[in-house]
This record gives structure tokens, C-alpha cells and sequence, in this order.
């Protein structure tokens, strides 16, 4: 199952990354875009700002929360196939709300259809982006973020003269038959290593033709082992193999037997398979436990709280304050999204530099980010707006952060596993923060204090994840370390790689 270090960093790794940045351009075009939509989604149903705002909030939220389900389905069956399936659930979600009735059909088909589509898309792109480089994975994941960006800029003006041209429901029909491109994407993601549902697959075959993929050790010899590379046969199974490779091969085997010995053999298979998933949940359990997960976990949650509204709102904040009585001809969602195409690029490449540490530079992003919400509510020109929309677009392209820092934190065989926990955060977040923003306006009829509950949240993120990665807490807790587990998550390994 390892992968040889002769792929990474170059070879068909760019071309994996070109297909990963065309995926995402294409899913997270229009729901990176929503901002657009939303006025008209106003207009049409007449419902109120804080029940509409739920379709933005959940087409991006929805995806990251199942993010532990997207890593899992990637792991099993592996991202080429995972991606061909987002295609079809990103392209139908978006033709369905082009025949939507009301706000609640459309959370539905926009919300929860297209951003379950979009989450196995990130999941997939991002796992085998990370699988496929190392020394440069902050630039490969840098350039691979930027899709989501490209695409907002492109569909932000594209979706405005549809809408004009064809009205809201063809324009909707339109960008989801090009979302079907997701398919060709797919083509591109040949994986480094088999996929857990063609393991069994091919060890069913193998069984079949008297065959024997797996050695199986005995249970109790089966370890977990965080930090290893598994080059060799001698080190111990990840709990991902654990789990392949107690099947029902037992239970095929012993069938032949005694029926009485047949079901002791049944009753002893599934206390393996319980006891692999114990071990499973385990190391999810030892992952939430190093401090240095958490502080990020709670820093992405209130960071998406905070910053992700100004995609949904900043265009009607700007019509309603009469700085502009219609969407311009490059709106601000544009804008911003061209600033966040260049942050991630940036970005990435920095955290690749060996003497910055990639979470002080995640929480700088964040104090900045914090800084600019806080001035949207006195800003009173749209130029302002337009340079609040830069600056916060450009910070906002710490997302390119999260998959490195994530690594560095847990290593790359828990990456998955962990990135799935961090998303989780980070679509919750995202799913409440429009949603909160539009029930203050409906109350107070202003943006204001709306904006300064997002900038104080993404500032106290900022703080906590500064606070509780600082390299003394490593030396309080070094001594509590389980000796059985390798760790690499601690502030000194990240400071010193990052």
C-alpha cells in the first residue's frame, strides 16, 4: 500500500492537479457565486432574508459537514469514481431548482443536493492531490483551491447575463449541463493505490480461483501505527487494512464446517469486525485529542462563521445602503473571488517556505480577515466595499492552508480521517453564518451589527488558535504521550516543517 516516492512532485501529479482545478471550478462556480442569485431568489418567492439565506448557507455547508462520509466514500472506492457520482448530483441539483416552486424546494435541490455534490468533490480532489505530491503540496493544493475561485469570478458575470438573457430557471439549467464536465474530470484521477472496495473485490476473486491476497496476522499482533510510511511487510496494518481485511472470507471458509461451528465461527467474525471498528474509533477519538487539532477545528468553525456571509451578502449590503441600485457589470462577488484565486496562490506558496509556520500563518489570515468585517459596516462608498472585498477575498484564501497544516499536524495516512473532522467545523460554521446574518437584518433592518458579531467571532478564532499552539504546551503534555501511538502533532514538528 505505499507509494512510491518516485510519482510525487511532478510526473502526472500536474496532471491530476489541472483535472482537480477544473473540478472545482466547475462545482463551486455557482454556489461560490450564490451572492448573485440571492437577490433574485428574493425577489421571486418573497420570502424573508434570513429562510432564503439557508439555500447559500447549506450549498456550502452541507458538503463540508458530510466531509467525514465524502473522505470515507474516497477511501473505499477512490476519487475517480466518487467524482463521476458529484457530477451527477451537482449537474441534477442544479437543473431541479430551475423548476423550484418555492424556498424550500430549493433548499432542497440547491442546498442539500448540490452541496453533498460539491463536498465528495473537494474531498476527492484534495485526497489524491496530497497523494500524489510532497515537498510541493502547498503549491499543488494552492493551485488545485484556486478552481473554487476561477469558477466564482467566471460564473458570477456568467450567471448575470443568463439570468438576462434566459431568466433565473435557464440560467440554472444551463450551468448545470455544464456541470456534467465534472465526468470528464474524472478521467484524469488514476489512483496511486488500490481502494479499499476493489481490495475485497480482488481478494473475493482471489478466493474464488483458491487464491490468497492477504497474509492475515493475528488480531492481536495488529497495531496502530500513526507515523509509519509502510514500506516494508514488517510494519504493523493501518486500521483502514485492519478493516479490509477482516471479511467474510472466515465465514466462507467455516461454513463448510458443523453448522454448530459454523455460527460459533459467525458470532467470531463479528467480534473481530467490532473490535477493528473500535480500533477505528479510537484513533478518530486520539486525533481530537491533540491540542493542536482542536485550537484549528475551533478556529475554521468561527473563521467560516464569520467570513462566509460577505459571499452571500455583500451585493444586497450594497444595494440596500443605495451605494448602487443593481448588480455592476464585475460585482463584488467577482472581485472578492479573484482575490481569494490569488491569496490561495500566494499563500500555498509561502507555507511551503521551510522557516514559516503554515498555523501562525493561518491565524495571521484570520486576525486580517476579522480586521476587514469589522470595517464593512462604516464603510459608506462602494469603492470602500470593493476594497474590503479584496482584501477579505485575499485572506480568505487560507483555505488553501488546511489540507498542509491538517498533514503536518496528523501525518498523511490520518489525513483523511482528520480533514473530514475539520470540515465538519468548518461547514457547520458556514451553514450558520448566513442564516444569522439575515435574521439580524430582519430584526434591525441593518447590516451593522451583523458584521461586527462576524469580524469578533473570526477575531476570538484567530486568538484561540494562537493561544493553544504555542510550543510550551508541548512540554506540559509530552509526558502524558501514550507510548504505543506515534505522534506527530505537536507545535515544535510543525514549526520545523512547516
Amino acid at each position: 500500500m505505499a507509494q512510491s516516492t518516485k510519482v510525487l512532485d511532478g510526473g502526472w501529479g500536474w496532471a491530476i492537479v489541472g483535472a482537480s482545478f477544473m473540478a472545482q471550478l466547475l462545482a463551486y462556480g455557482s454556489p461560490q457565486s450564490v451572492g448573485v442569485l440571492y437577490p433574485e431568489w428574493l425577489h421571486a418567492f418573497q420570502e424573508g432574508k434570513g429562510m432564503t439565506a439557508w439555500v447559500g448557507s447549506l450549498v456550502a455547508g452541507v458538503g463540508l459537514i458530510a466531509s467525514p462520509i465524502c473522505s470515507a466514500c474516497v477511501d473505499n472506492f477512490g476519487a475517480r469514481p466518487v467524482t463521476i457520482f458529484s457530477g451527477v448530483m451537482v449537474a441534477g441539483g442544479l437543473m431541479l431548482s430551475a423548476f423550484a416552486p418555492n424556498v424550500q424546494f430549493l433548499i432542497f435541490s440547491y442546498g442539500v443536493v448540490v452541496g453533498l455534490g460539491c463536498g465528495l468533490v473537494y474531498a476527492a480532489t484534495l485526497t489524491i492531490t496530497c497523494q500524489y505530491f510532497d515537498k510541493r503540496r502547498g503549491l499543488a493544493l494552492g493551485i488545485v483551491t484556486t478552481g473554487t475561485s476561477v469558477g466564482a469570478f467566471i460564473y458570477a458575470t456568467a450567471q448575470n447575463e443568463l439570468i438576462v438573457l434566459y431568466g433565473l430557471d435557464g440560467c440554472l439549467l444551463i450551468i448545470g449541463a455544464v456541470a456534467l464536465n465534472l465526468m470528464g474530470c474524472a478521467g484524469f484521477m488514476r489512483p496511486l493505490n488500490m481502494p479499499g472496495y476493489y481490495l475485497k473485490q480482488k481478494a473475493a476473486l482471489e478466493r474464488n480461483t483458491d487464491g490468497q491476497l492477504f497474509e492475515k496476522p493475528p488480531l492481536d499482533e495488529l497495531k496502530i501505527s500513526a507515523g509509519s510510511n509502510m514500506t516494508t511487510p514488517e510494519k504493523t496494518l493501518m486500521v483502514k487494512e485492519l478493516l479490509i481485511t477482516i471479511d467474510a472470507k472466515d465465514i466462507q471458509t467455516e461454513k463448510k464446517k458443523h453448522s454448530f461451528m459454523a455460527g460459533l465461527a459467525i458470532m467470531k467474525v463479528i467480534k473481530k469486525k467490532q473490535q477493528a471498528y473500535s480500533k477505528y474509533m479510537r484513533s478518530m477519538h486520539e486525533i481530537l485529542q491533540d491540542q493542536s487539532m482542536v485550537a484549528f477545528c475551533i478556529a475554521v468553525f468561527l473563521f467560516s462563521l464569520g467570513a462566509f456571509p460577505p459571499v452571500l451578502f455583500i451585493e444586497d449590503v450594497a444595494q440596500s445602503q443605495g451605494l448602487i441600485e443593481e448588480v455592476s457589470v464585475i460585482p463584488l462577488v467577482s472581485i472578492g473571488a479573484i482575490a481569494t484565486c490569488v491569496g490561495k496562490l500566494a499563500l500555498g506558496v509561502l507555507v511551503d517556505i521551510r522557516w514559516i509556520n503554515g498555523i501562525y500563518l493561518y491565524a495571521f489570515t484570520m486576525f486580517a480577515g476579522g480586521a476587514s468585517l469589522l470595517l464593512i459596516p462604516i464603510t459608506k462608498t462602494y469603492l470602500g466595499l470593493q476594497i474590503l472585498s479584496v482584501s477579505l477575498g485575499f485572506f480568505s484564501g487560507n483555505w488553501s492552508l488546511t489540507s498542509y497544516i491538517t498533514t503536518k499536524i496528523v501525518g498523511l495516512e490520518r489525513l483523511t480521517q482528520a480533514h473530514g473532522i475539520l470540515m465538519f467545523f468548518g461547514g457547520f460554521g458556514i451553514m450558520l453564518g448566513p442564516p444569522v446574518v439575515g435574521w439580524f437584518f430582519d430584526f434591525t433592518q441593518s447590516y451593522d451589527l451583523a458584521f461586527y458579531f462576524s469580524g469578533t467571532c473570526v477575531l476570538i478564532g484567530a486568538c484561540i488558535l494562537t493561544l493553544l499552539t504555542l510550543p510550551c504546551w508541548n512540554r506540559k503534555h509530552s509526558d502524558n504521550d501514550r507510548p504505543d501511538v506515534q505522534y506527530t502533532s505537536n507545535c515544535d514538528k510543525v514549526a520545523s516543517v512547516a
